[in-house]
C-alpha cells in the first residue's frame, strides 16, 4: 500500500480528510516525496511551480525539505508520514534481534514536540487496522508490534544517537535554537545522517516555515533548490498548500508586518534578520580547555555585570583583561547564575569573585540601578552603569572578534548564546542586535560588556581600574564606532 493508497482508504487515513481535495496540494507533494507518478497536466505544474524543476522526480529521494507557510498543514502531514512510515513498511530485515526501528520526531521543543505527539497518537486511535498495531503507548513515544517506535524528541545531538533510524522527520527547523550550541540544526542533521544512511528507503524530511536566511534549511534550499538529485525542496505559500485559509487575515498580516508576513504566510526568507556572530569566528577566538584564568598579581581586571532579580534570566558575570598595550583582550572567568535563585545571595557570591580579581568597581547595564547598585555597595563593591545598550555593547564586540583581538574561554553557553545573536534591520537605518525570541543573553551580555569596556575606551572602564571620585570629570566620554549607530557621547 502507498501512501496514496492509505489517504484513499476509509480504512486508513480517508476519515481524517473532512474534504480531501482541499488537500490536493499536499497529496501531489506526498507522490513527489515517495516517487510516485504524476500524470495529470495541473499537478505537473503545481510541481513544477513548487519544486523548480522542469520534470517530477522520477527516482523517491531519501532528503527533502518542505518549505511552507503558517497554518498549510505541516504538523499534520508529519505525523501521517510518520505513521505511515512506522505501520506501511517492513524494517525488520535491517534489524537484529531484539532491536527497535525508530521513527524520530525532532521538535524546536517538548511543547512543539507534544502536538505532533497527540497528532500520530490522534491517527492511531482513528483507524481499527492501526489502533490494533499499538503495543504500548508513552508520553513521548508508542512501540508498535512490529518492531517499530514513533518518538518525539527535541532538537538535541544527543538525544538522537545510538539507535537504527529509519525515518527522521524535523520540525520548523528554521527556528530551532539552543544556549548550548550555535548549531542544534548542524549537529542533529549530523547525528541522523550516518543512522538513515544504512538503511534503504529511509528518509531524512525537513518541515518548516522559512526565517532567516541561515542554518541548515536555508543551505539546503540554496543548494538543492530546482536542482535535481537525491535531495527535494518543495517551497509553497500557505494559501497554495492550505486554500482554506481566510484571504484577509493574510493581507492584514502584510500590511501590518510586511517582513514578518511575508517570510509566515508567503514562504519568503527575512531579509531584515541575519545571523551576527558565525561560529567558525567564534570558534576561532575559543581557546580549548580553558574554562577559566585565575586573577594574577598586579593585572588590572574589568568586570562586568548583568544583574537578573531571579525571574526568568539568569545573573552573568564577566571579568576579563588587556594584553599587548591593550590591544588584545583575555576573558578571563564567567558566571552565569540560572533561576531560580536567591538574588541577594546572588550578589554576595558576585562581590565575593569580583574581589578576587581585584575589581572593587564594576561595570553594570541597567536593570535595576538602585538595587544592585546599594546591594553590591553593601558588600564593598561599587558600581557604574553602562552607557550602551547591549545591542550596542554587541556591535562594539564585533570587530573585536572579528579581528580576533580577543580570546574567549570554552564555555558552551556563552558561545551558543553568541552564535543565536540576531541583527536586525530597523527603521532609521539602525540596528538591533538581539537573541531570538524565547531565548536567553545574559551570559553573552556580560562577557560583551568585559570585552568591550576593557579595551578603556571610556570613564567607567578607568573607575574600574580603582579611579577616585576626583578623576571623574578628567576622564573622556565613551564615543560609539559601532556599524550604523550614531556616537552617543
Amino acid at each position: 500500500m502507498t501512501i496514496i493508497d492509505g489517504i484513499q482508504s476509509s480504512k486508513v487515513f480517508r476519515p481524517l480528510f473532512k474534504d480531501l481535495s482541499t488537500w490536493r496540494p499536499w497529496v501531489v507533494f506526498l507522490k513527489v516525496l515517495f516517487g510516485l507518478s504524476i500524470e495529470a497536466p495541473e499537478d505537473r505544474e503545481l510541481v513544477k511551480t513548487c519544486t523548480g524543476l522542469i520534470e517530477p522526480p522520477k527516482e523517491r529521494v531519501r532528503e527533502c525539505a518542505a518549505i511552507c507557510g503558517r497554518r498549510s498543514g505541516k504538523s499534520f502531514i508529519s505525523a501521517v508520514i510518520a505513521v505511515f512510515m512506522a505501520c506501511f513498511k517492513d524494517w525488520t530485515p535491517y534489524l537484529s534481534p531484539g532491536e527497535r526501528a525508530m521513527i524520530f520526531i525532532v521538535a524546536v521543543d517538548k511543547s512543539q514536540a507534544g502536538i505532533i505527539k497527540r497528532y500520530v497518537s490522534g491517527i492511531l486511535d482513528s483507524s481499527p487496522i492501526l489502533r490494533k498495531m499499538i503495543a504500548r503507548e508513552l508520553q513521548e513515544q508508542i512501540d508498535l508490534k512490529n518492531r517499530v517506535s514513533i518518538a518525539v524528541k527535541t532538537c538535541s545531538y544527543r538525544s538522537v544517537r545510538g539507535y537504527t533510524i529509519v525515518c527522521a522527520i524535523l520540525e520548523e527547523t528554521a527556528f530551532w535554537r539552543s544556549e548550548l550550541t550555535a548549531n542544534p540544526d548542524r549537529e542533529v542533521v549530523g547525528a541522523l545522517r550516518p543512522a538513515l544512511a544504512t538503511i534503504p528507503e529511509s528518509l531524512l524530511l525537513f518541515i518548516s516555515t522559512p526565517y532567516s536566511r541561515r542554518g541548515i534549511l536555508w543551505d539546503t534550499f540554496c543548494k538543492a533548490f530546482g536542482n535535481p538529485g537525491k535531495t527535494l525542496v518543495w517551497k509553497a505559500p500557505s494559501l497554495m498548500m492550505n486554500p482554506t485559509l481566510d484571504r484577509e487575515i493574510i493581507e492584514d498580516a502584510l500590511k501590518d508586518d510586511p517582513q514578518a508576513a511575508a517570510a509566515e504566510w508567503q514562504v519568503e526568507w527575512r531579509q531584515d534578520i541575519e545571523s551576527f556572530l558565525s561560529f567558525e569566528v567564534l570558534q576561532a577566538c575559543v581557546v580549548r580547555d580553558r574554562f577559566e584564568l585565575p586573577p594574577i598579581d598586579g593585572m588590572k581586571y574589568t568586570a562586568f555585570i548583568d544583574p537578573s532579580g531571579g525571574g526568568q534570566d539568569s545573573f552573568g558575570l564577566a571579568i576579563s583583561h588587556t594584553e599587548a598595550n591593550g590591544r588584545f583582550i583575555i576573558l578571563d572567568k564567567v558566571v552565569e547564575w540560572r533561576p531560580p535563585f536567591n538574588p541577594n545571595q546572588v550578589v554576595i557570591e558576585a562581590a565575593t569573585i569580583m574581589k578576587v580579581y581585584r575589581c572593587f568597581w564594576a561595570l553594570s547595564d541597567r536593570y535595576a540601578r538602585d538595587w544592585i547598585r546599594d546591594s553590591l555597595r553593601a558588600c564593598g563593591v561599587d558600581v557604574n552603569f553602562s552607557k550602551l545598550s547591549a545591542s550596542e555593547l554587541y556591535l562594539e564586540f564585533l570587530p573585536i572578534v572579528m579581528g580576533r583581538r580577543c580570546e574567549l574561554l570554552d564555555n558552551q553557553r556563552l558561545i551558543g548564546q553568541l552564535g543565536n545573536l540576531e541583527r536586525r534591520v530597523r527603521q532609521g537605518g539602525y540596528d538591533l542586535v538581539t537573541h531570538f525570541p524565547g531565548q536567553h543573553d545574559d551570559l553573552a551580555n556580560a562577557a560583551a560588556g568585559a570585552v568591550v569596556y576593557a579595551t578603556g575606551k571610556g570613564r567607567s572602564v578607568v573607575m574600574a581600574y580603582g579611579a577616585d571620585e576626583r578623576e571623574k570629570d578628567r576622564l573622556p566620554e565613551f564615543t560609539f564606532s559601532g556599524p550604523q549607530y550614531k556616537s552617543r557621547s
